[in-house]
């Protein structure tokens, strides 16, 4: 039986009173045991959070009562265990971290897609289908013939938009992520920069595996996400891939085939990039977590 809620949600509105606001949210969070991580910024709102039903909702209750989020919306899904350790609520100078200055999507942003007209869209050959997110998250799924930037973190992906985008020839542009908020930002820079026809997936890579059947879909493989469900696939069901504790990439069991994994310590991504002194302070880690499950506590590190 699933009965934790997690509820995945953004929302770009200027805010000036950050510190209230996490205070009013970290608050409402530990009286109702909801975990997870809450982004401030002035530019808006970025969000997962898990817990009971009604916890989740009373958080999100407390967001809506604030005029500033009145139109907040979320997508959600559930699990069997809680897979968050505790809430970090976080003040930053963006919830995602493009960093050009006056991108605003509140002003200037692509056209929403829903996920029903998705695989139309892509289809078309005269559409350059990009998914705006990580290497390591692309390695493990996404759109079919969807191109990949190869790039290491958003910041990166400005440039790769002005190397391989020419506004001038006017392309048609169609962009993911995995909740929609990439795609905000991304598909604002380029209606800046002058492309016209420039689209996003509305409610992202999260909300057209909520919807879309299996057998009906463009997707292959499953969607990295940011907690300890490490992936989903169709239906928004766990995935099979676990989170390497040394590099922060996803692997799966065949890599944990491999000589190069070691729990805790490394994988094949990895083995070859870290030193020996950093290999034995992954396994001492690795060794203080396991011994804190073993007494049935949670390690702060895990």
């Amino acid at each position: 039986m699933n009965d934790i809620l997690i509820a995945n949600f953004y929302q770009f509105t200027r805010l000036d009173d950050l510190a209230a606001i996490q205070e009013k949210v970290k608050n409402c969070c530990e009286t109702n045991d909801v975990r997870g991580i809450v982004l401030l910024a002035p530019e808006g709102i970025n969000a997962t959070i898990s817990g009971t039903p009604p916890g989740v909702m009373n958080v999100l209750n407390l967001l809506k009562s604030d005029p500033r989020f009145f139109e907040l919306t979320w997508k959600e899904s559930t699990a069997e265990e809680q897979p968050f350790r505790k809430i970090r609520v976080r003040l930053k100078k963006e919830i995602i971290t493009m960093g050009v200055p006056d991108v605003d999507p509140t002003q200037l942003s692509g056209t929403y897609v829903k996920p029903k007209d998705w695989n139309e869209l892509i289809s078309d050959p005269n559409v350059i289908v990009i998914d705006t997110r990580n290497d390591y998250e692309v390695e493990i799924g996404s759109f079919k013939n969807a191109i990949n930037p190869d790039i290491q973190s958003f910041g990166d992906f400005p440039q790769w938009l002005n190397d391989h985008i020419d506004a001038s020839k006017q392309p048609r542009v169609a962009m993911f992520c995995t909740g929609g908020i990439r795609c905000e930002k991304s598909t604002a820079l380029l209606k800046q920069a002058g492309v016209r026809e420039v689209y996003h997936l509305e409610g992202g890579i999260l909300k057209y595996l909520e919807q879309i059947p299996e057998d009906q879909g463009l997707w292959t493989g499953q969607c990295f996400v940011f907690d300890q469900r490490v992936s989903v696939g169709h239906g928004l069901e766990a995935g099979e891939y676990e989170l390497c504790r040394a590099c922060r990439r996803p692997i799966h069991l065949s890599d944990k085939q491999s000589e190069s994994y070691r729990k805790g310590v490394s994988c094949p991504h990895c083995h070859h990039q870290t030193t020996d002194n950093q290999k034995a302070r992954f396994a001492e880690r690795q060794k203080q977590i396991d011994l804190a499950k073993a007494r049935g506590e949670d390690h702060f590190s895990d």
